[in-house]
């Protein structure tokens, strides 16, 4: 569940370099999913979902670079990325193993979120 909140897909997208920087962008309510502002960075995206920037965005800096750095690597298999026209659709929910990061401990995230 945590992987399809919005501040994680629009960072696995590739649209921010960061996850605070992908909050950021979400609450000054930059962030469109159908079409529709939603500035909440816990919104769990469901599949059908598109992931878009207001059209002013398409040249700010910050979203440009980390749409470079993104370029380079891989997507994750959950997302279609529109890289160009900065858009990314849901096209499946997150399953554990497209989780690359094997540098966490499952159990403690669990325990933290269950209080």
């Amino acid at each position: 569940m945590l992987e399809r909140r919005l501040d994680n897909a629009l960072r696995r997208a590739g649209f921010a370099s960061s996850h605070a920087q992908a909050r950021q962008f979400i609450l000054h309510g930059h962030v469109r999913i159908n079409g529709k502002k939603v500035n909440i960075p816990s919104y769990l995206v469901k599949v059908g979902d598109e992931i878009t920037f207001k059209d002013h965005m398409h040249q700010n800096a910050m979203v440009l670079e980390a749409r470079n750095v993104a370029q380079s690597q891989g997507g994750v298999p959950w997302m279609e990325m529109d890289r160009e026209n900065f858009k990314a659709k849901v096209v499946a929910f997150p399953k554990r193993e497209d989780v690359h990061n094997s540098a966490f401990n499952e159990q403690l995230i669990v325990e933290l979120y269950s209080k």
